[in-house]
């Protein structure tokens, strides 16, 4: 696993994340943002409709102190609050990460209940008129149902009609002004015609109930389909306990909340636990699971010294970790918030949905005005026979079914305009986006792909080209052993067995390794990293000399003689003799830009030791596959012109794909160069020279092992060091906006065919008419299926 930490936003830019209660469409994302962006200070808003969760980057100049933060932060919140949101804090300093669970739970149960209630209203209505076929039944009285109706808005959708009121008074008219309006309507007119019978009009107290049934239910199964889409996110912030054995100076435990570590303190994990904290092992050895945070399948071997973090999964045995960082510092808590931004920054597209449902209700109360009048004053007197054909249903006094039938002009107009008022649902066009975002960005950090938003996820998917960087990005960035070269006559005269002894390429390897074990030198950590895992035994030389620059030398009683190990150059100083073909093996080794090492024991030179970075495993197979996505590619590395070029030849690019001995600057100016003449250009980088053209890229993609400043300068982050998620994050992006694009024409579909049906378009052809209980369950239905196909997105393979 990797020891660096995972990114944050840009310290240099403020910004604040609010949970909103009360919006209930895509005009109502609209009305927030236009509120917000107006406020002095406040740069760049996002709101995400689907988790009531909004964005909002400050202007650092107005921010000198946290004082100033909370002030703005406080003045944000008292002007949601006069359009009639209340919001708070997604996060405080003393938070931890899981407090979004209980308040999803308590939403829930308040949703549950006003659920609960409408139902049994509307079970106690429907009883009402099955009770009809019994003489002088008290529940089918018009009281009893007037009594029905006013407990139903007075009860659960008291809520509704005070929001919709709301949402009026400050202009801005949304889904709960048009479902608010149609419920009130329907009231309202059976009312009138029950206490003043001479006007002629049934009375529909069934309505108000059956509709705030229907539309109670529709929001709390898109309530629950919601809480889905955010699964992924969810698991991770139960990834993190919430108590941790502290060992106290006595070596007793005792479990203590984790937000009551500090740095320092040390704490034990048994097997089967999860680690609470991001910290180094002290003692113990265990494999750790660490697949729910990089998406690694197989485990690491946890060992003294080893970092680990929180969330990771300990298999096998106790572990003793000092802490380092505990609660919401720890690398997990950070990608939580990392990927709730990137839930609540919205995607280009979503900008043309949020534009039309924000004035979508003021539209939709147009349409109901104009369907009532038409039908009333004009409509049946044009087809007249629509009254005659308007299908029926058995009465009980005054009372009818206004969703079943209608015998006068008003009752017919009416029932349209609520129609209309209720089938619209600009709630599809509010989720359709950030619904496919949200789960996009939650299954993605659970493979260890972090974006910053979902306009980063967008800009993925019109990736075309894509430059990396070489050291450290295809390469592991650091020297390894590639090969050990015997010499020809690879023997040393012993007069001890009296004749020559051969070497062989391990035991080569072994002299250079116990040479080399006290230097601190890069390519002495590479030959010592290959006799490691070779399981070589080492010797301890005497004698031992430094040659600084050249190499080391030292006497080695298991050999029985004086061996030196360094630059070919410097062994023949020493009098070593060095064969022409060995001279021309070295050249063609160099050529490749291998550095090269030789060894040698007394006056014999036995090897050649190459020493370079090496490609990682996955490089061929990860640019193959972009290759057959279309994709077209490049180097651009510091590295020197053989270097890059032999790397090139080996993957496949060619020599005007490639660019060397570049300065960070350089870099810069080819990202730019190719933005302007190809089009969206990806960078992919790990290193402090790369952060210039990280931040310059349409997609800039920072492979997890890299250093800090390229994780906190790019939108993508890849933890771990797999190149081969490349091609599989980028495909995910394609699939995840193909899913945008499928509910966006569903939201906007069902809204064109939806709205001229409930207004009785089809009604004179056909006698085909849209009752407003069937309007409320397609305005449910519309709004669910976005969501369920949005959870229809999952990663690929």
């Amino acid at each position: 696993m990797s020891n660096s930490s995972i990114p944050v936003s840009n310290p240099s830019m403020k910004s604040i994340l609010l949970d909103i209660e009360g919006m209930k469409c895509g005009g109502c994302v609209q009305a927030v943002e236009q509120q917000l962006i107006t406020l002095p200070g406040v740069r760049q808003v996002s709101v995400n409709f689907l988790n009531r969760m909004a964005w909002i980057e400050l202007d650092p100049e107005v921010l000198q102190t946290n004082q100033d933060l909370s002030i703005q932060s406080s003045n944000i919140i008292a002007s949601l609050s006069e359009i009639g949101f209340t919001a708070r804090p997604r996060y405080d300093e003393a938070s931890s990460i899981d407090n979004l669970l209980p308040r999803v739970q308590k939403n829930w149960w308040q949703q549950w209940r006003q659920l609960i209630m409408a139902l049994s209203l509307l079970i106690l209505s429907v009883i009402g008129h099955l009770a009809n076929q019994l003489p002088d039944s008290l529940l089918s009285t018009l009281w009893f149902h007037a009594t029905l109706a006013s407990l139903a808005l007075l009860g659960p959708g008291r809520e509704i009609l005070v929001r919709g009121l709301q949402a009026v008074l400050v202009k801005r008219p949304s889904m709960d002004t048009l479902v608010s309006l149609g419920v009130s309507s329907a009231y309202i007119a059976s009312m009138v015609a029950w206490i003043w019978p001479q006007v002629g009009w049934q009375c529909f107290f069934n309505e108000p109930v059956m509709l705030l049934g229907f539309v109670l239910l529709g929001h709390f199964l898109e309530e629950r389909a919601r809480f889905r889409t955010g699964y992924a996110l969810n698991q991770m912030t139960l990834l993190q306990p919430q108590n941790a054995l502290l060992i106290l100076n006595s070596g007793a435990t005792r479990s203590v909340p984790v937000i009551s570590l500090v740095a320092g303190d040390q704490v034990q994990i048994l097997a089967g636990d999860r680690i609470p904290v991001d910290g180094t092992v002290r003692n113990g050895t265990s494999a750790v699971d660490v697949s729910s945070l990089t998406g690694e399948p197989l485990p690491i071997e946890a060992k003294p010294k080893t970092k680990l973090f929180a969330g990771s999964l300990n298999l096998e045995a106790t572990l003793i970790i000092e802490v380092e960082k505990a609660g919401s510092t720890t690398n997990l808590a950070r990608i939580v918030r990392l990927v709730e931004r990137a839930q609540a920054r919205k995607a280009p597209i979503q900008s043309l949905a949020d534009r039309v449902a924000g004035r979508f209700s003021i539209a939709v109360l147009i349409l109901a005005i104009t369907t009532f009048i038409f039908w009333w004053r004009l409509g049946v007197y044009i087809w007249p026979y629509v009254m005659i054909s308007a299908p029926s249903v058995h009465t009980h006094g005054i009372h009818k079914a206004l969703g079943s039938g209608a015998e006068t002009p008003f009752a017919l107009a009416l029932q349209l305009a609520i129609a209309v008022l209720v089938v619209a649902c600009p709630c599809a066009l509010g989720l359709a986006t950030p619904t496919v975002i949200t789960v996009a960005a939650g299954l993605a950090a659970s493979r260890g792909w972090l974006f910053r938003g979902g306009d980063v996820i967008e800009t993925a998917s019109q990736i075309k080209h894509i430059v990396f960087d070489k050291t450290g990005t295809l390469t592991l960035g650091k020297p390894m052993v590639s090969s050990v070269e015997l010499v020809p006559d690879n023997k040393v005269e012993n007069s001890e067995l009296k004749g020559a002894v051969f070497y062989r390429p391990t035991e080569i390897l072994s002299m250079a390794a116990s040479l080399e074990q006290q230097s601190r030198h890069p390519i002495a950590h590479a030959i010592l990293h290959e006799s490691q895992r070779l399981g070589l035994s080492l010797s301890v030389p005497s004698h031992y000399r430094i040659e600084v620059g050249s190499g080391v030398e030292g006497f080695l009683d298991q050999y029985q003689g004086l061996c030196r190990v360094g630059r070919p150059e410097w062994l023949i100083s020493t009098g070593i003799r060095i064969s022409p073909n060995v001279m021309d093996r070295l050249s063609c080794l160099r050529d490749h830009g291998a550095s090269i090492l030789a060894v040698s024991l007394n006056e014999s030179l036995l090897g050649l030791i190459t020493i370079e970075d090496q490609v990682r495993q996955d490089a061929v197979q990860a640019l193959n596959k972009l290759r057959y996505m279309g994709m077209s590619m490049g180097i651009l590395s510091g590295d020197g012109q053989r270097a890059v070029e032999n790397l090139g030849c080996y993957l496949n690019f060619t020599s005007f794909e490639l660019g060397w001995e570049l300065l960070p600057q350089e870099k810069l100016e080819h990202i730019l160069l190719h933005h302007q003449h190809i089009g969206p250009v990806a960078m992919v980088g790990d290193g402090i020279n790369d952060a210039p053209a990280l931040a310059a890229a349409d997609l800039g993609i920072a492979i997890g092992t890299g250093t800090q400043i390229a994780q906190d300068t790019a939108d993508l982050v890849i933890l771990g060091n797999k190149l081969i998620d490349i091609p599989l994050v980028l495909n995910f992006s394609r699939r995840t906006m193909n899913k945008v694009r499928q509910n966006l024409i569903w939201a906007f579909g069902y809204n064109l065919i939806a709205l001229p049906l409930a207004a009785g378009f089809l009604l004179p052809y056909n006698g085909v008419l849209l009752s407003p209980p069937w309007a409320a369950l397609l305005m449910a239905f519309s709004s669910i299926t976005v969501v369920l196909n949005a959870l229809t997105l999952d990663t690929p393979k």
